[in-house]
């Protein structure tokens, strides 16, 4: 995939960040600045700043600049619906995606039916990814995306971004999802592929929805309690009485 001026830039900036070139606390560049160092519009600079603000890297200061937020380097965002290729892109996380299975099923899995028994004769695409950060497993990503809407999931997306080929080759809108964090007991297939000593690991199960209320997706995320850190960021978003 191409990457555009606005997402060359923000990952830049979030690896200055991650690298402490630019420190929490302290401001980054002007967005003029930022114009004449990448050699760009002032436009792409504001689209990236603002990816990088929305993220919760930074935050922007009428009349002063962005200011660097002080946030952990690796904090996967649970509240929000980011796919790990897109989290991947804009923060430069060097990543990479193992696809352990990908398969059609006539019902969930066995496992899937425990969190989500209202869907267990849901047809649909079994996929189970291992993400990689610096070749050290971090996450076992399990998905179940129902057929319909998702009738087909070829090998090439399944190793890139499901929910680009969702928005921009079958033309659907991803719209919410609801989400459930809890500590669970894991097989010893599982403490396999995340390379875990214990039989303990932190689950993130997802239920996602298009913008008409179809679901369309359910997850089972395992993450390395040792590593895990649930770090959520909020925006606050007025609303009128």
């Amino acid at each position: 995939m191409v990457k555009s001026k606005t997402d060359i830039i923000a990952q830049d900036i979030a690896a200055k960040i991650r690298h402490g070139q630019f420190k929490a606390g302290t401001f980054i560049p002007s967005e003029n600045q930022l114009t004449t160092l990448y050699g760009t519009s002032r436009e792409t600079v504001r689209k990236a700043l603002e990816r990088l603000n929305s993220l919760g890297l930074i935050q922007k200061i009428r009349g002063k600049g962005s200011i660097v937020l002080n946030l952990e380097r690796y904090s996967f965002p649970i509240s929000g619906i980011t796919s790990f290729a897109e989290l991947n892109r804009s923060l430069g996380m060097n990543a990479k995606t193992k696809v352990l299975e990908l398969k059609k099923m006539e019902s969930l899995p066995k496992f899937f039916k425990e969190k989500f028994p209202k869907q267990s004769k849901q047809k649909g695409i079994y996929v189970e990814r291992l993400r990689l950060i610096e070749n050290e497993p971090e996450v076992l990503d399990c998905d179940f995306l129902f057929t319909p809407p998702i009738k087909e999931l070829p090998l090439k997306v399944a190793q890139n971004s499901i929910y680009n080929y969702i928005e921009n080759d079958l033309g659907l809108e991803i719209s919410y999802a609801t989400k459930e964090v809890t500590v669970e007991r894991i097989n010893t297939d599982l403490q396999k592929k995340l390379a875990v000593g214990d039989n303990l690991a932190v689950l993130v199960a997802s239920h996602s929805f298009l913008s008409d209320t179809t679901p369309f997706q359910l997850t089972l995320s395992f993450h390395d309690p040792s590593k895990f850190k649930f770090v959520d960021f909020a925006r606050r978003q007025k609303i009128k009485l």
